[in-house]
């Protein structure tokens, strides 16, 4: 990809210089945007083209950095990870962006490489797991002494294509003031030409014709024609359009969300087009974020929201390097106006979620992946001693960047790493989603804060989550009241046909939701009829339940028709798979007439021949649970390592785990003859239940939503 667009010749000593001589031409000649400002050339073969910082130190990425306190090497089971502290102001924060980076081993080890060779990375993942602050941490990487200034000047040839011209970063500035200064020279010589004439007509007029109000009209005449004159002379000072003077690492441009004209630059329209009084084009050019991330990182999110023109656009830009600027609204008069090539010779960083790659333009990712790489950032990372210090110190990062916080003693450290845990959703790791958790971080140090307290204790942190809940949350625990409210809610007694099933609302908020079936004669073929907004999964789930149905019963259900109802799904309906178990045991009740503990909630997928398979968000499913005063939950046998719930709610409800329909109906159905009698008859059709050791391990089923 090409530097620059400059043309110029270096003087044989190699001096940088900026020549004191005015321009060439003041009449406006074809060299009049010249200038005898050199421009360095690039790095030689071979060269070590630096990387911004000392030696070495572009190895030393975040999860290499450790945590500069006394470690007790013996207490690395705690929860500190044997950090020997009592508040994170005794951690010492890196001064470094790149040296901050927690986790994301895989995605640290490419943005180093593509760092060294300059390579384009498209990183895909959750919101919060750190795609911005690498994108920055990179820019720290690359080198600064090869930044640029940008000038365009006007062209005497033709005013609708301004000259673009690069000079090494701090050069513009002194270009655009020595053409300053030689303006204000020329106008003073002008003014002064200007008033010896005006005073020898006046003198003329009124000595020797002797009329003095001729004089006047022709003394305004010619100052009128002075300074119209001299606007052709200002029009002739460069427009600096990307200023690097004061950069000190490579340039950093977050074009999230950018209209085509941010992103690509645009020409300002100017209503007065002619007589005079017009600006001149090259004075309208304003840059785009891709001119501003020359030689340094052009950072995007959520790429796949950029029009497909404007990819398009981004794809030649990568591709030569240079990109001319032309005003993006057709009916402006900057869309008549095309300047030479501009440098952006950007490091470029897509970020998106799954759905990113979907919608994004299949040429622009091949593009982003053949001069670079693809990266999925992590959810979670394993929960080692050496994690648990580094989010010690991300504590003490958040409390420094915020600047307004209390630092947090060792339990309130603690307290946030449980949460860390509990919110990853999976045993012995810790969640890479940082940004909700720093979240939590800021509303505790608040609190603390509003209480005038000197450290942010753990009792903050408690009062931060109920706080801090999400807006999913706030709704279920209102839903869950008013069904308490109306007596939607049972949990004691046996009914009939009716389960308490558990979903999930948003990411982490769990609700119960009931599941009724009722079996009645049809005036056809027997059919399986559910209701809830039921999607795709959830009703696949449906039809696997039937064939363990249809299998299991001794009557012959092609003469009747089973009906299924999510009660109170909501809007969003139901997704996923796992209300299978809850659906079988509603109907295999409604069928038998036996009832159904209702004290008692479950939830866990289910295989045609009535395996028990794992599902998602389990942890919010059994505290949802224990707030409708459910007594016991049954759960997936392959979730028992996820299970993550708070102190108060293990004393409240007793855990059942299981891994096959049979064990659900024998803990769920009423009465001992008849549930031993369906229990038996249903383990001689399906198999009998299969070793725990034997439990597909796979990953976790979506939950309903």
């Amino acid at each position: 990809m090409n530097d620059d667009t400059n043309t110029d010749e270096r003087p044989a000593d190699g001096a940088e210089r900026i020549d004191d001589d005015p321009p060439r031409d003041e009449s406006g000649g074809a060299d009049e945007w010249e200038d005898d400002v050199p421009v360095p050339s690039g790095p030689e073969p071979g060269d070590d083209p630096g990387n911004g910082a000392d030696d070495g130190s572009i190895e030393d990425l975040g999860s290499d950095v450790q945590i500069d306190a006394e470690i007790d090497e013996d207490a690395e089971d705690d929860l500190l990870g044997g950090l020997q502290i009592e508040s994170t102001a005794e951690i010492q924060v890196p001064d470094r962006l790149v040296d901050q980076v927690i986790g994301q081993e895989h995605a640290r080890d490419v943005v180093m490489k593509a760092a060294k060779q300059r390579r384009h990375v498209m990183m895909i993942g959750s919101p919060g797991t750190g795609k911005s602050m690498l994108a920055k941490a990179m820019s720290e990487l690359l080198p600064q002494e090869e930044l640029q200034d940008v000038l365009v000047y006007h062209n005497p040839d033709d005013g609708n294509e301004p000259k673009v011209r690069t000079v090494p970063s701090g050069k513009g500035d002194q270009i655009v003031e020595a053409h300053k200064e030689e303006a204000r020279k020329r106008n003073q010589m002008r003014s002064f030409l200007m008033w010896i004439i005006i005073a020898i007509v006046l003198g003329y007029s009124l000595i020797i014709a002797g009329n003095i109000l001729l004089g006047i009209l022709a003394a305004g005449i010619i100052y009128l024609a002075f300074r119209y004159g001299s606007r052709g002379s200002d029009a002739m000072i460069p427009n600096l359009i990307v200023n690097n003077a004061d950069q000190q690492t490579a340039p950093f441009e977050d074009a999230t969300g950018a209209h085509a004209g941010a992103l690509l630059g645009d020409v300002r329209h100017d209503p007065f087009q002619s007589g005079g009084m017009e600006t001149p084009s090259h004075d309208r050019v304003e840059p785009g974020a891709i001119h501003k991330a020359n030689k340094g990182v052009l950072f995007i999110d959520e790429i796949n929201t950029l029009d497909v023109r404007s990819q398009q656009h981004l794809m030649t830009a990568i591709q030569e390097g240079e990109f001319g600027i032309t005003g993006q609204s057709e009916r402006s008069s900057g869309a008549m106006v095309q300047t030479e090539p501009v440098p952006c010779d950007f490091v470029m960083i897509a970020a998106g979620n799954l759905d990113a790659m979907e919608n994004m333009h299949p040429a622009l990712r091949s593009r982003i992946k053949g001069y670079g790489y693809e990266v999925y950032m992590d959810d979670t990372i394993e929960d080692t001693p050496e994690m648990r210090r580094k989010y010690a110190r991300f504590i003490a990062q958040e409390v420094e960047k915020d600047g307004r916080l209390p630092h947090f003693t060792d339990q309130a450290i603690e307290e946030v790493i449980l949460e860390a845990r509990r919110r990853a959703g999976r045993k012995g790791h810790l969640t890479l989603e940082l940004r909700n958790l720093g979240g939590l971080v800021r509303v505790a140090g608040d609190i603390a804060r509003a209480a005038d307290a000197e450290y942010t204790t753990r009792d903050h942190i408690l009062q931060a989550k109920g706080r801090s809940r999400s807006i999913e949350q706030q709704l279920a625990d209102d839903y869950i009241q008013r069904r308490k409210d109306y007596e939607l809610q049972v949990s004691d007694g046996f009914v009939v046909g009716r389960v308490n099933g558990l979903a999930v609302m948003g990411e982490d908020s769990g609700i119960v939701l009931p599941v009724m079936a009722e079996v009645t004669p049809s005036q056809g073929p027997g059919e399986v009829i559910a209701t809830g907004q039921l999607k795709e999964m959830a009703q696949e789930a449906v039809s696997n339940v039937s064939a363990i149905i249809k299998k299991f019963s001794d009557e012959d259900i092609t003469q009747k028709d089973i009906h299924i109802q999510f009660v109170q799904a909501g809007e969003g309906g139901v997704d996923g798979d796992s209300a299978s178990i809850t659906v079988a045991t509603a109907v295999i009740s409604a069928l038998e007439g036996v009832g159904v503990d209702q004290s008692l909630a479950m939830t866990g997928s289910l295989s045609v021949r009535g395996d028990v398979l794992p599902v998602g968000g389990v942890t919010h499913k059994i505290e949802a649970a224990a707030k409708t005063g459910c007594d016991r939950v049954i759960i997936p046998e392959a979730n028992t390592q996820d299970v993550m719930i708070e102190d108060e709610y293990e004393e409240m409800i007793e855990i059942i785990p299981v891994s096959h329909i049979s064990e659900v109906l024998d803990v769920a159905l009423e009465g001992e003859p008849e549930k031993d009698s369906l229990v038996d008859r249903l383990k001689t059709i399906t198999g009998s239940a299969l070793d725990k050791q034997s439990v597909n391990q796979g990953p976790s089923s979506p939950s309903p939503q």
